[in-house]
């Protein structure tokens, strides 16, 4: 109950914004326009920011362990989803994606809430170091079925950049000037906030996925919301992971599906509107499926 009541603004703020989008007549291009600045410009800076006042310690590589175990073991689950249900070559590119990426927006909220800036530090640490492999896996598995060039669009993909940027400052021992650390600090607090509103706005929920459909659904979902955060639970007891690591692999792996895998998979002539209403199911029924993990944190 407490876990519930920790995240209840978090949620609250997805809630409002999917009001929002409802209630305001703010328009389509204004909600669009807001995803791209979150996108393209304050989550890439939040990523750079959290990566480079991280010092980068042994203590990590557990942690980052796990996170990899959990989301390599969702993969090759997914893998077993255009089989079982006879999807198309794009359809399941689509939507293998939205069986282990991750929605950092709730994710840094989230670790926020459980351990202050801690927490956001090792969020954004594991989260800076999944990103290269949950992009190069969705986008490869899309430019692969839809004959576009993997290497291009990772080139272009703004969370790795901002990723190995950071990597590369922290290694260097590198410090930033005050006045760029106090920039990219304005830009990382609008993210959290303006990237729940995101999150909510983008929900959609009306469709019909047909009989195959509401099965490959279901499988998605019950691998992200269900078998990811369980094989990371699994390897976090193993590693011995405990404290705030064990908190933040737990919470890492039991995260939705991130929005930006919509944005990808329409860009690259995906499945839009399935994986749209994929990662809004998995944000709803996240919001409980998220804080009954929570609950066996150590």
């Amino acid at each position: 109950m407490n876990t519930v009541l920790t995240l209840l603004p978090d949620f609250a703020l997805i809630l409002l914004g999917f009001g929002l989008r409802r209630w305001m007549a703010l328009g389509d291009h204004f909600w669009t326009g807001l995803e791209k600045l979150i996108y393209f410009v304050l989550f890439p800076a939040l990523l750079f920011n959290a990566i480079t006042k991280t010092p980068l310690s042994s203590a990590a590589i557990p942690l980052i362990g796990v996170g990899a175990t959990a989301m390599l073991g969702a993969m090759l689950l997914a893998l077993l989803a255009r089989p079982l249900f006879a999807l198309t070559p794009i359809s399941f590119a689509s939507q293998f994606q939205c069986a282990f990426r991750f929605n950092s927006y709730i994710g840094l909220a989230v670790a926020a809430k459980l351990h202050g800036a801690a927490g956001i530090a090792a969020m954004g640490l594991l989260a800076g170091g999944m990103v290269p492999l949950a992009n190069l896996a969705a986008v490869w598995m899309l430019a692969r079925h839809g004959e576009m060039s993997v290497w291009r669009e990772l080139a272009k993909n703004p969370l790795l950049l901002a990723t190995l940027a950071a990597l590369a400052w922290n290694l260097a021992g590198l410090s930033l000037p005050a006045p760029a650390g106090q920039f990219l600090g304005r830009l990382a607090e609008a993210a959290i906030a303006l990237g729940l509103l995101a999150v909510g706005a983008a929900l959609r929920l009306r469709g019909t996925l047909g009989a195959t459909g509401r099965g490959a659904a279901a499988y998605f979902l019950g691998i992200k919301l269900l078998a990811m955060p369980a094989i990371a639970l699994a390897a976090a007891l193993y590693s011995g992971l405990e404290g705030i690591h064990f908190d933040i692999a737990l919470a890492f792996a039991a995260l939705p599906t991130a929005s930006s895998a919509y944005i990808l998979a329409q860009r690259m002539g995906g499945d839009g509107p399935r994986v749209a209403w994929l990662i809004s199911a998995s944000t709803l029924l996240g919001m409980l499926t998220l804080p009954l993990w929570l609950a066996l944190r150590a």
